[in-house]
């Protein structure tokens, strides 16, 4: 990540945090992605060399533009999809300003129609940051359109272990995926799928 973006991710994270302390209603919030779990997802993405990507939950595109770079300099693209009109348009100024808006397919979008809409195996990783309580109805998609050793990363698990309680028992259940939590941030549970699955 050069200075100019590192300089713009800074300026969104504040932005972020003031914005959310002042909305008591979750809805209202951006609830962005802490940095550091940023950082380890982009690395990821570059580890991995990550071409296909999908985001669920773009919010005003903080998580967007780490994950943008990162599959940038894989000479891939992704696909973020949000369901407020509002919050995709500020993704996409983000991205403007960014210079990623190229390497990014903004849709407003339900996450569960993304999912069932996308090929078996089309994704080569998943960043899952929407709806805690529809995760589990998301699973058979999820696992589904993972490419085979592709990987799912879903923020929160730590944060708001009561709301995703059921998804990860089903993902535990589950003998095509092996899970790690990585305790940085909110929380987030990194899942692959078996490559012979």
């Amino acid at each position: 990540m050069d200075e100019k973006l590192t300089a713009l991710t800074d300026q969104l994270h504040r932005y972020g945090v003031d914005h959310d302390a002042g909305k008591p209603d979750r809805l209202d919030r951006l609830r962005n992605l802490e940095p550091d779990s940023a950082a380890l997802l982009a690395l990821i993405v570059r580890a991995t060399r990550t071409q296909h990507l999908l985001e669920l939950g773009t919010s005003n595109g903080y998580s967007t533009l780490w994950l943008a770079d990162a599959v940038r300099a894989n000479g891939g693209r992704m696909v973020s999809v949000e369901l407020d009109p509002d919050r995709s348009a500020e993704a996409a100024a983000n991205l403007d300003r960014a210079g990623l808006r190229s390497v990014v397919e903004l849709r407003i979008q339900d996450a569960a129609d993304a999912l069932s809409e996308s090929a078996d195996g089309e994704w080569g990783m998943i960043f899952l940051d929407a709806e805690r309580p529809a995760y589990r109805s998301y699973w058979p998609d999820l696992v589904r359109v993972l490419e085979p050793g592709g990987l799912l990363a879903v923020d929160n698990v730590l944060s708001h272990a009561d709301q995703v309680a059921d998804f990860r028992a089903l993902v535990t259940a589950d003998a095509r995926v092996s899970e790690a939590l990585a305790p940085t941030g909110a929380g987030v549970l990194l899942i692959v799928r078996d490559p012979v699955c």
